[in-house]
């Protein structure tokens, strides 16, 4: 069985941060998006793995993922020339696919539960796809999905704006090769795409087998700013203490994570949290659900539920910075002024913000 993870698109909806970055490749939890995919998929016992990439951030995506040696994996990178739908990526990567059984996995999908569940129900069921779903209050900006009274797939609607269920697919789905000849007659949708959800679909109007199971744990698409911080939260709910930086006259409460060459100094910490590599943190306060990249600083502020890419600095701010997302090397000044209320901030890499 092979894996396709697909990491194109324009994540328009994180700009500014997509401005000048892949949208997998923001970190959560202190690891980018795209890793934990990976993870996933090799925990599933998937290690041929093809990595959809565009144009315009596929060469950042081949150097942060590499070979694949650290991971257990090995990487076959595919160009998506334009966006033009799932259905069109799996297309693209036919050559690659051949005649196996493989999952497409969304590069910016979080799941807890992982995806082992979905792979043994295959092994053992035996259908032609297998897909998961989860419970969503407005399902309208999602595929849904029908069941039929056995668990199978019934019908399958594209956002619909009045939908037949509340059951959103989650971006992970496993297929036979029978799909691609489906693919193979698909014609653009109203919105220009070729869809997964009318390829599958098309496998259940020739009566194949098709599954769908709830996704077991929590699922995050990590799409827009607000979700970064959710899923970040996510994340960090199930971190573990482990501390190998310098403390210097610092309170670190609870589950918080300090790598090595990360230095605390007179400051506090309640977890969880991530500290990164070689970052210091130096008369602050660092709250619950923030995570701080790699060589950041935060000195004389305050920050919480937040994610500070690698590199960013905050300095003397007089707000408490909640809820925000700064890009690499990112720079916020607050130049000394009384401090008062909350900042929040969505900021792209190397912005500079003097207050």
């Amino acid at each position: 069985m092979k894996g396709l993870i697909l990491s194109g698109g324009k994540g328009t909806r994180l700009r500014p941060l997509t401005h000048t970055r892949a949208k997998q490749l923001i970190p959560i939890g202190g690891k980018p998006n795209l890793f934990y995919v990976v993870e996933d998929l090799v925990a599933a016992g998937i290690s041929d793995i093809g990595v959809i990439i565009s144009p315009e951030t596929g060469d950042e995506v081949r150097e942060a993922l590499g070979s694949g040696e650290r991971f257990g994996a090995e990487f076959n990178f595919i160009v998506q020339d334009q966006p033009l739908g799932l259905a069109h990526a799996v297309k693209s990567a036919r050559g690659f696919l051949g005649g196996d059984p493989f999952v497409v996995y969304l590069g910016d999908n979080l799941l807890s539960g992982g995806i082992g569940h979905l792979v043994e129900a295959y092994r053992i069921r035996k259908s032609e796809a297998v897909l998961l779903y989860t419970r969503v209050a407005d399902p309208r900006a999602f595929g849904v999905v029908v069941l039929d009274g056995s668990g199978r797939v019934a019908k399958l609607v594209e956002k619909p704006q009045d939908p037949p269920s509340n059951l959103a697919l989650v971006g992970v789905y496993l297929f036979t090769p029978a799909v691609h000849g489906v693919i193979d007659m698909l014609k653009p949708s109203a919105r220009g795409e070729y869809e997964i959800t009318e390829a599958i679909q098309g496998l259940v109007d020739k009566s194949l087998k098709v599954e769908a199971f709830e996704v077991q744990g929590w699922w995050k698409d990590t799409g827009r700013p607000e979700d970064l911080l959710d899923a970040n939260r996510l994340v960090l709910s199930d971190i573990r203490r482990k501390i190998e930086g310098e403390l210097e006259g610092s309170e670190v409460v609870g589950e918080v994570v300090v790598e090595a060459s990360a230095v605390i100094k007179n400051s506090t910490v309640r977890g969880p949290a991530y500290i990164g590599a070689g970052a210091r943190v130096e008369e602050s306060f660092v709250g619950p659900y923030t995570a701080i990249g790699n060589s950041a600083q935060v000195i004389k502020s305050e920050v919480e539920y937040s994610i500070l890419l690698d590199g960013a600095s905050v300095k003397n701010l007089p707000y408490r910075l909640d809820s925000s997302v700064l890009g690499e090397g990112v720079s916020v000044d607050g130049q000394g002024s009384q401090r008062r209320n909350t900042l929040q901030l969505v900021l792209g890499d190397r912005s500079q913000v003097k207050l």
